[in-house]
């Protein structure tokens, strides 16, 4: 039968690129924010959140790494529902939309960022280039 519809995620044929499968474009805006972009937006957030840390503690110390990854967390959880993003998201020109659309509300950023602060789900990828944490979170990273 070959125009049976599949019935299990490992039988759909290939995305063409990512997003495809969520309706979103190939490129421009509202397309899946590329591994580069997303790169860069934690590392603008993490130096934002390490340089804060800095007024706390001194360098190298435990309590400097443990604000650092509190504050880290703390700006994840403020932005993403106010300004549609992390800081580093918005330099970097993505925006944090719910597949299913509208606001993203307080509970998504919460559950990615406690998925994305132990770090293994956001290393964790499908073919729509979405994240565990995303995934779970049902939010997707799309530029702007």
């Amino acid at each position: 039968m070959p125009d049976a519809k599949p019935t299990t995620f490992g039988d759909l044929d290939p995305s063409r690129w990512p997003g495809e499968r969520l309706g979103l474009p190939d490129d421009g805006p509202r397309s899946v924010g590329r591994v580069g972009r997303r790169i860069g937006g934690i590392v603008i957030d993490w130096a934002l959140a390490n340089l804060i840390a800095l007024l706390i503690a001194p360098y190298g110390t435990t309590t400097q790494s443990f604000a650092t990854l509190g504050i880290f967390a703390l700006m994840q959880v403020v932005f993403i529902p106010t300004i549609g993003g992390s800081i580093g998201h918005r330099i970097v020109g993505l925006q944090l939309v719910p597949i299913a659309g509208g606001w993203v509300g307080p509970w998504r950023p919460v559950v990615r960022t406690l998925l994305l602060v132990i770090v293994v789900p956001a290393l964790v990828w499908d073919s729509d280039q979405r994240g565990f944490h995303d995934k779970v979170a049902g939010t997707v990273l799309i530029r702007r």
